[in-house]
């Protein structure tokens, strides 16, 4: 924009009726497009939480069996937190115990998973976790390209396990 004075012989009105002439002399340039209001693309996106399917599932104190839940994304104070944790010193290998305590955010109906309930899971479905956690937290998805080995046709597979006998 340009910065017009006003001298002291002209007047104020007579400035804006040029300033008015001049502008409406140009043809006007058409306007910018508007910036794409659009919502964000998936890829700009970060799925932070991830559902899956326990091989066997966990069974509460009533009985019953809980498969489905979902995890998030580990964070750095997620992976430090259990070096601190006095039953990791005594014993490393509950160290994925307290890891996953820390980021199954539900399991069935439970929303409150605590060490307790990872410890009276049956050894498939902790190793099952175990290889997920790895999964999202180092790839960031579930999803895996693979090749047909007899067409040589490109597809992705998601490989969270969504039923028995899948991963």
């Amino acid at each position: 924009m340009r910065r017009r004075t006003v001298t002291p012989g002209a007047g104020l009105e007579e400035t804006l009726d040029n300033l008015a002439a001049a502008t409406a002399g140009r043809q006007e340039a058409p306007a910018a497009p508007a910036p794409d209001r659009a919502p964000r693309r998936e890829r700009d996106t970060l799925q932070t939480e991830f559902a899956f399917e326990l091989p066997r599932g966990y069974v509460d104190d009533e009985g019953r069996v809980h498969r489905s839940g979902t995890m998030r994304l580990a964070t750095a104070r997620d992976e430090l937190k259990p070096q601190i944790d006095l039953r990791v010193k005594e014993n490393p290998a509950y160290l994925s115990v307290v890891l996953l305590a820390q980021v199954i955010t539900q399991l069935g109906p439970v929303t409150d998973v605590h060490t307790g309930i990872v410890e009276r899971m049956y050894a498939t479905d902790v190793a099952f976790l175990q290889d997920f956690y790895r999964r999202i937290n180092s790839e960031g998805h579930t999803h895996a390209a693979v090749t047909c080995p007899l067409c040589q046709g490109s597809f992705e597979v998601d490989l969270s396990g969504g039923r028995l006998g899948e991963s």
